[in-house]
């Protein structure tokens, strides 16, 4: 592609394409295709211009790759168009930009040219739409703003005042689109901000299973998935049988069998099982749509708050039907009744509150934090009580295997070659570990296995070369499998280091080693645990798989009120359904498969991003991995969307209040009246876009706003 350099400076290229037009469409394949450069930090293209500016993170460095990409570029390369979203946004933007000014010059040219008699029965015509859905709901017995409006109109029209009924369509029309407009961008915005946040996929080759950068990946490609691994990319199966949780884009709350044929989606996460996938679409594609419908699923989960405003702005309607009566019956002035007419609380309520909500996940989502609705930010906010599992969440997310010790004479590295083969397909902290000590070592571990078998808080199973391979803990190894040491090795097995934690690998039911993994605590977890008590959380639990000992010893270094040692997945649920019973709100903070029963038990399930993808996935809440500030910046991000939501309340009813009063009292007009409630109606809906925390930069603010 040709172009020309418009301008440099330390950190920014303004790049010039030499064509006479550039479509939506196109400005969008080029946008996302440079934002795919790792060394881009920000990208923007203007279709109308040509103009393209770019911000790099080493323009030094990179300004000649970057260049020679911009020349190699294709409108019609299928990689570049794989990473257009199915909807970006720029032309929904465009859209209502367009409507509205086509809007404001068709009421200007009316007002201007028309005739009054024209402009009448232009009035008249335009009024059918809101006097039919006044009507609708009356049929329907509902008393709802619709009738208001409808009877503002009808009776400005009777009146023969049709320059007052005129004014009120043209500013409900601008209303209605102002408000569609908002949500659908907030909407879109948020999706953009969301991702499966998948990055590499088992690709299926002729020299087995390679792992691959997922935004490789071609329509036509086979991936294999395993047992708790999310589906990166919608597609088909053709091999293998898995159990599908796809509650997240179904609903289902049952597994869903797939066999071949079956058709799997993006973010959906295998239970069971593991299958080939022929890939339908890449990465940018399939998954867009689904996280719109979550998000727009999320809204249902409004917040108690939320609700009883809109409950008792619903019923404040037939208050104003009885108002608008009095008025008329004590005043005789037909201006003054119809002022009633021409306020609701619900409009402002319902374009304020939801915006409140997706601002607040939208933000949260800044400090990689995310939320699958408003219902569980407010489970937060009023939450007196979180429990904590231990491994990968208060200790450290990337704990380090310290020592091998083997048995029956086997070899050490051999032994985490196999381990690791087994642990790589688990993104769990003592997996990972596992797999990085094997790296670390210069240790290839390639698939030598059967199917692997995942037995939940207890290990994994499979076969190598036909003898059976099991690694977890010691209650699945020798309990459940009943496996054998001999009695040369005991007093190696018994004097283990208690500090650490120990994974146990056993073939043929003999015991062949123990990985010792040491789990050191988050630098950052005891003053997480004294700042969240500090935010009004009364009771912090800790409940771990390990000895007492040990969880006596990190609940007194992190002051946790309270600890269960030795639990089972069964036994974290239960806990949380006795502190239900008890009056209390529970937060639940966890990262393995083992924790997903108490996940979805608590108020609020929170996971850790790199544990368990199924733990993700049945959370309602996920954080990153890297400190546990952000649970932190969450309860903060919780109680302010709270309070803007109750002050927009007052606001709200206040002002419209206000607004009710001058116009019975004749201080206003019915046309001022509905110009000035649909203005603090737009302004509301603005605030609540703006951000929560005042440490956030002005510049998001000004981006978002």
């Amino acid at each position: 592609m040709r172009y020309t350099i418009e301008h440099e400076s330390m950190h920014s290229i303004r790049l010039h394409i030499a064509l006479l037009r550039i479509t939506e469409a196109e400005a969008d394949t080029l946008e996302y295709y440079l934002r795919d450069k790792v060394y881009v930090n920000s990208v923007s293209v203007n279709d109308r211009t040509g103009m393209v500016f770019i911000k790099v993170t080493d323009k030094a460095a990179y300004r000649e790759e970057l260049l020679r990409s911009v020349e190699e570029f294709s409108f019609d390369d299928p990689h570049a168009l794989s990473l257009v979203p199915e909807n970006s946004g720029r032309m929904l933007n465009r859209k209502y930009r367009e409507r509205l000014l086509l809007a404001c010059l068709s009421r200007a040219m009316q007002v201007v040219f028309l005739p009054d008699r024209i402009r009448f029965w232009w009035t008249v015509i335009k009024s059918i739409r809101f006097i039919l859905k006044g009507m609708k709901s009356i049929l329907k017995g509902r008393v709802e703003v619709s009738v208001l409006d409808a009877l503002a109109i009808g009776v400005s029209l009777l009146r023969g005042d049709y320059n007052t009924a005129s004014t009120v369509i043209f500013l409900l029309d601008t209303g209605e689109t102002l408000e569609e407009w908002t949500h659908k961008r907030s909407v879109n915005d948020l999706a953009g901000a969301l991702s499966l946040n998948v990055y590499r996929v088992w690709l299926k080759t002729s020299e087995g299973e390679v792992l691959t950068d997922v935004k490789s990946v071609c329509a036509g490609d086979m991936i294999v998935v395993h047992t708790s691994n999310i589906i990166p990319l919608d597609g088909k199966v053709v091999s293998g049988e898995i159990s599908v949780n796809q509650s997240s884009m179904t609903g289902e709350s049952v597994p869903v069998v797939k066999q071949p044929g079956g058709y799997v989606y993006a973010g959906t996460v295998v239970e069971e099982g593991e299958c080939v996938i022929e890939v339908k679409s890449t990465a940018g594609k399939g998954k867009y749509d689904q996280i719109v419908r979550m998000i727009e699923e999320s809204e249902k989960l409004k917040s108690e708050t939320e609700q009883k405003a809109f409950r008792l702005a619903d019923s404040l309607v037939p208050y104003a039907l009885l108002g608008t009566g009095l008025t008329y019956l004590f005043t005789r002035n037909v201006s003054r009744a119809i002022s009633f007419l021409m306020v609701d609380f619900l409009c402002a309520l319902k374009l304020s509150m939801p915006l409140t909500v997706l601002s607040a996940i939208k933000e949260a989502g800044t400090h990689s934090i995310s939320v699958k609705g408003g219902k569980f930010l407010e489970a937060v906010s009023k939450a007196d009580t979180i429990v904590f599992d231990k491994t990968g969440t208060l200790t450290k997310a990337q704990p380090k295997v310290e020592k091998i010790v083997t048995f029956n004479g086997t070899d050490e590295n051999e032994m985490l070659r196999i381990a690791a083969c087994l642990e790589e397909h688990y993104p769990h902290s003592m997996a990972n570990a596992v797999v990085k000590e094997a790296e670390t070592r210069g240790l290839l571990h390639d698939e030598m296995h059967t199917r692997i078998e995942y037995v939940v808080a207890h290990g994994i199973a499979s076969e190598i070369d036909g003898e059976k391979a099991i690694i977890g803990s010691y209650h699945f190894v020798f309990e459940d499998e009943e496996c054998r040491i001999s009695s040369e090795d005991k007093a190696a097995l018994e004097a283990l280091d208690n500090s650490c934690s120990h994974l146990y690998l056993a073939i043929n039911k003999i015991l062949k080693a123990v990985i010792c993994i040491s789990d050191p605590l988050r630098k950052e977890a005891a003053e997480v645990i004294d700042l969240l008590h500090g935010l009004g959380i009364k009771k912090i639990c800790m409940m771990t798989g390990d000895n007492k000992n040990t969880a006596e010893r990190i609940a007194s270094e992190l002051n946790i009120d309270e600890f269960h040692a030795e639990v089972l997945p069964g036994d974290k649920a239960e806990f949380i359904k006795r502190e239900h019973e008890a009056g209390r709100k529970v937060i639940m903070v966890g990262d393995g498969i083992n924790d997903t029963p108490a996940l979805s038990e608590a108020d609020a399930g929170i996971a850790i991003s790199d544990g368990a993808a199924i733990a993700r996935e049945i959370a309602d809440i996920t954080i990153s991995a890297d400190e546990l500030y952000e649970l932190v910046t969450l309860k903060e991000i919780s109680d302010a969307m709270m309070d803007r939501i109750s002050s927009n309340y007052r606001f709200i009813i206040g002002f419209n209040g206000m607004l009710i009063l001058m116009g019975m009292s004749g201080v206003i007009s019915p046309a001022s009246s509905a110009l000035l409630h649909n203005t603090s109606t737009i302004a509301s809906g603005l605030y609540s876009l703006t951000p929560l925390l005042k440490n956030i930069d002005i510049l998001n603010i000004l981006t978002y706003s």
